[in-house]
């Protein structure tokens, strides 16, 4: 795994919230107290270890009680923070946006990850915001996702646009030069198949139907090449068709919007 400083990150994310100074926990009296991040409503948890962090950057003290992966209700105590009254709140926000973002994105791949079959895998995408891509893809392989492409020096990914300044087979033909593993973006069966025959790792159908699907795969097949290749489904894929595309034979479906279309989880710090 790509080496990855997240003290560094959430140290940048505190400075940020901060900015010169908490003008109003300053105001607090040198107090010490105890608070409670509480869940209010159902999910999956995902973050504590970032979160507990943040607060130890203020000198807290924190309790775990809802590890990575535990599955929470409404009112149950994910964490508990003693430490001075002010630089408890000033951390507030900042754990409670990381924990509850992503909290949405363990939870929501973890429904999409039900409905399909244990063989096939739900895979992340680049589509995270920026400054967030490692909590984002940990988020989702908390959820029970994969990870994927987390930069761009991981693997070669033939896409569209890249097809478009040149030309499919001349790409492959690079690839195979310098790389053992690369993927390939396809919008045709044909394309698939040329794909597959030339040595592809991954073919990626892109808005591809179950029907398209099922169809390119019998071709593969037919020409001996399926059992030498992984496909992706990518495009237009959501909680209400995924199941079909589970049943296509694919051996992966990705999904932009586990993180690009998240939406938090509801929790609350109380002291």
């Amino acid at each position: 795994m790509i080496s990855f400083n997240s003290k560094k990150q959430l140290i940048a994310f505190l400075a940020e919230d901060i900015g010169k100074g908490d003008v109003t926990s300053v105001l607090l009296p040198r107090k010490k107290i105890t608070a409670k991040i509480i869940s209010r409503e159902k999910a999956i948890v995902a973050g504590v270890n970032h979160a507990r962090e943040i607060f130890k950057l203020k000198g807290c003290s924190v309790t775990i009680v809802k590890k990575d992966g535990s599955r929470v209700n409404p009112n149950d105590v994910i964490l508990k923070i003693t430490g001075d009254a002010g630089k408890i709140l000033t951390c507030e926000r900042t754990a409670l946006n990381l924990l509850t973002r992503m909290s949405g994105i363990a939870t929501q791949t973890n429904e999409l990850v039900k409905k399909i079959a244990n063989k096939t895998k739900l895979y992340a995408t680049r589509k995270t915001a920026p400054g967030l891509r490692y909590f984002d893809k940990e988020a989702v392989e908390i959820g029970g996702g994969v990870r994927h492409r987390l930069r761009l020096d991981e693997m070669v990914m033939i896409k569209d646009n890249h097809i478009a300044v040149s030309d499919l087979l001349s790409l492959i033909k690079s690839a195979k030069k310098k790389h053992k593993k690369f993927e390939v973006e396809v919008e045709n069966t044909a394309d698939a198949v040329l794909a597959a025959r030339e040595g592809a790792t991954i073919i990626m159908l892109d808005n591809f139907t179950p029907e398209q699907i099922k169809k390119t795969i019998q071709i593969l097949k037919g020409k001996k090449l399926r059992g030498k290749v992984l496909l992706e489904a990518s495009g237009g894929i959501n909680a209400k068709n995924i199941a079909k595309y589970g049943k296509t034979g694919v051996d992966i479906i990705s999904i932009g919007s586990i993180t690009n279309s998240v939406k938090g989880i509801d929790m609350s710090l109380e002291v």
